[in-house]
């Protein structure tokens, strides 16, 4: 380097953003150090040796001596077992969400079908249905059992005498309308120019819950009251001993209020014609006819404290309903005469039953699957609830198969399947009731699966199923295992819209859990201010719902695997943990 002075020599480094200080032979080394000849002395480090506290060599900032004493050691120790421990076991309170090990259960949709489809072959002959109180609720009830035995469970045939209605034979609903100008017969001899009308069962009419009996022929001429809508308190006050004939759509809608009105205006029966439900959907442009049941305390009391047993009550198709009004209400030559035979029981109890299915935990805790076996009398039922009833015979053989693989669970698993569900819950309160106090000690969580289906015509019916429960805790597990089955099982999860929702209001309330199903008493009728914990699921529905054509034609069994695996999966983790 060509000689120059110290000045000269500091005002180079200056330029360059290097250090000044030292003797002339330290400034040409710092500039030909610069050059990538040596190391360079920056400004701020030339500032520490100007300090007196020089330079060591270089290497990792926990050799500086002069930072690190032995109480920053202890400190920066301590830091560090904190910083690890709230990683290695995320604490709620510094906003790390819980760390929850699920393992998802299997699902296998054939055997699915196969439960549903051996459900179905023990229906009524002629009528299809499952009908609580009937032979083919007993028989169907022991199969299940036996399907409980078949995984290795412990079982239980539970049985309950409860009110129950019981159709008899098959009903005749006909009107004729004279010849001769009305002079002639209906039947046999003389009934020349008669013409008769016969309504078909089941499609054209159904028999309502705790209808009473009747034996009107052609001959008694029992006469009709057209009572609109059912909004006119007048019209049922001229109603008694007629039969009155009901359009829907007014301010009187449930069959519970409307037969009690029958009763108390000593009505000669009631016929109840759907105008407005599910019309043109299944059956042309006809709203076919559904069943629905009626409370019988209620209709008991306006009846003054007995059922009314000579008081039929049937539903008509929106079809059959306009030709009844042309023959009886819009005639114009001779007014038509009602023949209404309804042989029914309705004021005597009879047995229904609740078979379970147990895998004995290592404690008494208990967690409950359940849904209803019974059906509508006149109907297969195959979502409401075949559905509902094969979910359970699949989530109990899966889970027999994990206990087998993982061994005795903590908790205790239980699957039952109700009858009496469609006439009000009758299995599932009878159920509750005998074992209430177990219950309100040991029932973590009850999880019901009725109607968790979703046809597979997505375009008009929609996709969606409907998750809900009680209680924050168990909607975020669900939440969460609902995250894992998208993720881990979407290929199927893809294609339907998963909703979750927590209710936790009081019953009747409109954030409280609904009681329309067997959850209801589980979550209710406890006992005293207890109220149970459930989860359940519904599906998008079904436009069949309570009518004939509730069949195997729209099963859809993998649309099951959905409620069945993110609540299996629940019922898992539930099984082996202490939560």
């Amino acid at each position: 380097m060509e000689a120059k002075t110290v000045a000269e020599l500091k005002d180079l480094l200056r330029e360059q953003g290097l250090g000044v200080s030292g003797t002339k032979a330290q400034l040409m080394e710092r500039l030909e150090a610069n050059s990538g000849e040596g190391s360079v002395l920056t400004l701020e480090e030339e500032a520490k040796v100007e300090q007196g506290g020089g330079l060591e060599e270089t290497g990792p900032w926990w050799r500086s001596t002069d930072v690190l004493t032995p109480q920053a050691l202890t400190a920066i120790g301590v830091v560090l077992l904190m910083v690890t421990a709230a990683f290695v076991f995320r604490p709620a309170w510094l906003g790390f969400a819980p760390n929850y090990e699920y393992e998802l259960i299997d699902f296998d949709q054939d055997q699915a079908r196969t439960f549903a489809e051996e459900l179905v072959s023990y229906g009524h002959p002629d009528w299809e249905g499952r009908m609580s109180g009937t032979t083919e609720e007993a028989n169907v009830s022991a199969y299940i059992e036996q399907q409980f035995a078949a995984m290795g469970m412990s079982t239980t045939l539970h049985s309950y005498q409860v009110p129950m209605h019981h159709v008899n034979s098959e009903p005749s609903l006909r009107i004729c309308v004279q010849g001769l100008n009305g002079l002639s017969v209906c039947e046999g001899l003389g009934s020349l120019g008669s013409q008769i009308t016969q309504f078909q069962h089941r499609s054209d009419y159904v028999i309502q819950g705790f209808s009473g009996r009747s034996d009107y022929t052609f001959e008694d001429e029992v006469p009709v009251t057209d009572l609109g809508n059912g909004s006119d308190e007048a019209l049922w006050s001229a109603a008694g001993g007629t039969i009155g004939y009901v359009r829907s759509g007014g301010t009187v809608t449930g069959n519970t209020d409307l037969l009690s009105l029958a009763a108390e205006n000593d009505l000669a029966g009631l016929i109840r014609v759907n105008k407005n439900y599910n019309c043109g959907k299944i059956e042309g442009n006809d709203c076919v006819p559904i069943f629905k049941g009626t409370g019988i305390d209620e209709v008991k009391e306006a009846n003054g404290g007995s059922i009314p047993t000579e008081l039929p009550f049937i539903a008509m198709s929106k079809d059959a309903g306009e030709i009844f009004e042309s023959l009886i209400f819009n005639a114009t030559g001779p007014t038509g005469v009602l023949e209404m035979i309804i042989d029914v029981t309705n004021d005597q109890e009879r047995t229904i039953y609740v078979p379970c299915g147990e895998i004995r935990g290592k404690t008494s805790d208990l967690v409950i699957v359940g849904g209803h076996h019974d059906t509508v009398y006149h109907g297969q039922g195959a979502i409401d609830d075949t559905s509902g009833t094969a979910s359970v015979l699949e989530l109990a053989r899966q889970m027999s198969e994990v206990v087998n693989e993982t061994g005795t669970p903590e908790r205790t698993l239980r699957f039952c399947t109700w009858g009496g569900e469609e006439e009000g819950l009758y299995g599932s309160r009878a159920y509750v009731d005998a074992f209430q106090n177990s219950l309100k000690d040991n029932l973590r969580l009850y999880i019901n699966l009725d109607m968790n289906h979703v046809d597979a015509d997505f375009s008009n019916r929609g996709n969606s199923l409907t998750l809900f429960g009680n209680t924050q805790e168990d909607m975020d597990h669900i939440a969460r295992i609902t995250e894992l089955y998208q993720n881990k099982r979407d290929e199927v999860a893809d294609r339907y819209d998963i909703r979750l929702s927590v209710l936790t209001g009081s019953k009747g309330a409109p954030d409280g859990m609904p009681y329309n199903s067997d959850h209801g008493p589980f979550v209710y009728d406890l006992g005293g201010s207890e109220r149970g914990r459930a989860v359940v699921c519904y599906g998008s529905g079904s436009w069949e719902y309570h009518t004939y054509l509730d069949t195997m034609d729209r099963f859809n069994e993998e649309s099951l695997g959905v409620s069945v695996t993110i609540y299996g999966t629940y019922m898992r983790f539930l099984a082996y943990s202490n939560h």
